[in-house]
């Protein structure tokens, strides 16, 4: 194995979850002693306790699987092999290529991303094409294995409870140990985590499951929504091809997805190019709705600023995108906006789009910029 694949679980996400894994396992293992313990002579004690490892092995299978296949990345400076095809696309000037269809570039990974659904921290990788079969199944076991440890969390509370500390008996044989305060208190730690965990991956997990009934990502579900708009003609998502070869399209007796991660196969009357053209209009609408606004109050790109006013500080946006520093001064131009934060690029000096600057900042930190370079307040003064 690559010690760059390695290196890849060096990261908060993948060493959170792991450790969650490996708690609520190991803990459930624990709890087993005390309320079922394992005997020669009892064949379901040693089918339980084996069940549980099943389900560690499942989750850690999928999970590795997800994190080290990887989503798929379009290869670096691609072409379409018809050049005419060229002016279909979105142009990448940080993988100095075009962006495949169905593919986006991710500023985490520093790639153009096959099929991208969204960038998941707790694998620090993207959830796409080549992955999206193994992080399904990892979303489907880990609330399955979590399910399992709750019951045995709770019965083993249950014991603690109503039964004699020192007589522990189960399927008439005693226990290997008792708990005591300490680890009693740790069980109900533990049925927290494994409840947290069933709820939030299962919650995903019926997202995913919804998401590929329709063949459709994350992100291009977003496009849906802003191509259903008053137009001339109708827009048809080209890539759900029905419910059953959609999900065929990902479940596949070689656990990964069909297809090269470049070309798909669509529904009549669209081509290649359908969405990749729906594309390319809203993101002209969006420059057309585009605010260049000067900047007049340093910002220090923190999360929670203190000095921008109460309703900012208890206002952020509930996201992973960055905030980006600001100095008085500065230009940014705004594409999204929310009552008390905007999100926007700084304006570089020689900027290639290479080392593009966006995120959120405070709206408090800017005013509004005219043609003439005059802030408005400069203009009512003249």
């Amino acid at each position: 194995m690559e010690f760059s694949k390695l290196k890849q679980l060096v990261h908060w996400g993948p060493l959170l979850a792991l450790f969650i894994i490996f708690f609520v396992t190991g803990w459930a293992a624990l709890c087993t002693l005390v309320w079922w313990p394992v005997a020669i002579d009892d064949i379901g004690s040693i089918i339980h306790i084996l069940s549980i490892f099943t389900w560690l092995y499942l989750i850690l299978y999928n999970f590795f699987q997800a994190a080290f296949l990887g989503p798929g990345f379009v290869p670096l400076k691609w072409y379409p092999a018809n050049t005419e095809d060229r002016s279909k696309l979105q142009y990448c000037k940080i993988c100095e290529g075009y962006k495949a269809p169905r593919s986006h570039h991710c500023r985490k990974c520093g790639r153009c991303v096959m099929k991208m659904d969204h960038h998941c921290p707790w694998i620090n990788t993207c959830c796409g094409h080549t992955n999206h079969t193994r992080f399904v199944l990892f979303l489907f076991f880990a609330p399955c294995g979590c399910i399992h440890g709750s019951v045995i969390f709770i019965l083993t509370i249950y014991n603690q409870l109503y039964r004699n500390r020192t007589l522990y008996y189960a399927v008439a044989t005693k226990a290997w140990f008792s708990f005591s305060v300490y680890t009693f208190l740790l069980t109900f730690f533990a049925l927290g985590m494994a409840v947290g965990v069933t709820l939030s991956v299962g919650f995903l997990f019926v997202t995913q499951l919804r998401s590929m009934w329709k063949n459709e990502t994350g992100i291009e579900s977003w496009i849906k929504e802003k191509a259903d708009r008053p137009r001339e003609d109708e827009f048809i998502f080209p890539y759900d091809l029905g419910w059953k070869r959609n999900l065929q399209e990902v479940f596949t007796k070689e656990r990964i997805p069909r297809g090269d991660g470049i070309y798909w196969p669509v529904v009549e009357n669209c081509d290649q190019y359908t969405l990749t053209m729906e594309q390319l209009i809203q993101k002209e609408e969006k420059r057309t709705r585009t605010m260049e606004l000067r900047v007049v109050e340093d910002y220090s790109g923190y999360i929670f600023p203190l000095t921008k006013g109460f309703r900012t500080f208890i206002s952020v946006p509930c996201t992973d995108e960055p905030r980006i520093t600001l100095s008085k001064g500065d230009t940014v131009q705004v594409t999204r906006w929310k009552r008390h934060w905007l999100y926007g690029d700084k304006v570089m000096a020689n900027d290639d789009g290479k080392n593009r600057v966006r995120g959120w900042f405070p709206r408090r930190c800017t005013k509004e910029e005219f043609d003439n370079g005059m802030l408005a307040e400069e203009k009512k003064e003249r």
